[in-house]
């Protein structure tokens, strides 16, 4: 695998993420309900992680790879619009099914639902649960000799929960290396600034002194996601990549804006963000 990604490679990236942002709106607009600020701020990195990385099995136990899948946990489970639109562009379900998002029946439930879909990993959404999981899963595979990675992508309202820095600790003293997580560093959540409602500081800091190798970068450009993934692929111990997002990236009016956290555009709203997506 090489460090580096091509003109084309990027060209091609920028031209899926706008698909799925496209998606995401078309989606959250459809049910009138979702969470599209923090869905948008996670769609660069989910398209890296997906379509350059990770080892994927869309047709699931039906593929000889599957045990040797990698194994991703979207912790902020409200951003499940962002999981569904690259699961779909990755071949896990048909295009078309994204409009029954958050529908009565839907097996693209509003959070994340194992029980409905396959290749959602585990059920999320209740915030806090994810890097626990995920050590749980990084563990169990060193116990089963397989070599695959645990992806865990948390949101950076998130790391206010307590529950998060015990898995953290969990994860250094067991010398998880095949543990991957992402902090998604958009600075806002529902009640807005992150620093505001309750100060993480900072969090490479922070990881570092629980034993982790951590890196920040900026979440929106493909090369450093690129290279900090197989950087942390090659780590000795649970890295975790803290990613610099746009909460609402690629719409002007919902840039950094925590009124879109969790609310639906309208009609006009949905004609006007479209637009600049083309």
């Amino acid at each position: 695998m090489t460090t580096e990604l091509t003109a084309e490679d990027i060209n091609n990236l920028n031209t899926v993420s706008k698909k799925l942002r496209r998606y995401v709106l078309k989606m959250i607009h459809n049910a009138k309900s979702g969470h599209p600020g923090g869905a948008l701020s996670a769609i660069d990195i989910l398209n890296v992680l997906f379509t350059k990385i990770m080892t994927i099995c869309p047709d699931c136990e039906s593929d000889k790879n599957y045990l040797n899948r990698d194994r991703f946990i979207l912790s902020k489970g409200h951003a499940s619009a962002a999981l569904y639109a690259v699961m779909a562009h990755c071949g896990y379900f048909k295009e078309e099914e994204l409009l029954t998002f958050r529908k009565l029946g839907s097996r693209l439930q509003g959070h994340p639902c194992s029980n409905k879909l396959k290749g959602i990993e585990i059920s999320t959404g209740s915030l806090g649960q994810g890097l626990s999981i995920g050590c749980g899963m990084a563990i169990g595979l060193k116990l089963d000799n397989i070599n695959s990675k645990v992806y865990v992508f948390l949101g950076d309202g998130e790391l206010e929960e307590g529950s998060v820095w015990e898995a953290a600790m969990n994860a250094s003293h067991n010398k998880l290396d095949n543990l991957i997580a992402f902090v998604d560093r958009n600075n806002l959540q529902i009640d807005g600034s992150t620093e505001k409602v309750k100060s993480v500081g900072n969090v490479k800091a922070k990881f570092e002194a629980f034993g982790w190798n951590a890196l920040e970068i900026d979440g929106h450009d493909f090369n450093e996601i690129y290279k900090a993934i197989n950087n942390a692929k090659l780590s000795d111990r649970p890295f975790v990549i803290i990613a610099n997002t746009v909460k609402g990236k690629g719409v002007s009016f919902m840039e950094n804006n925590a009124n879109w956290h969790g609310k639906a555009p309208n009609d006009d709203e949905l004609k006007l963000a479209l637009e600049e997506l083309k």
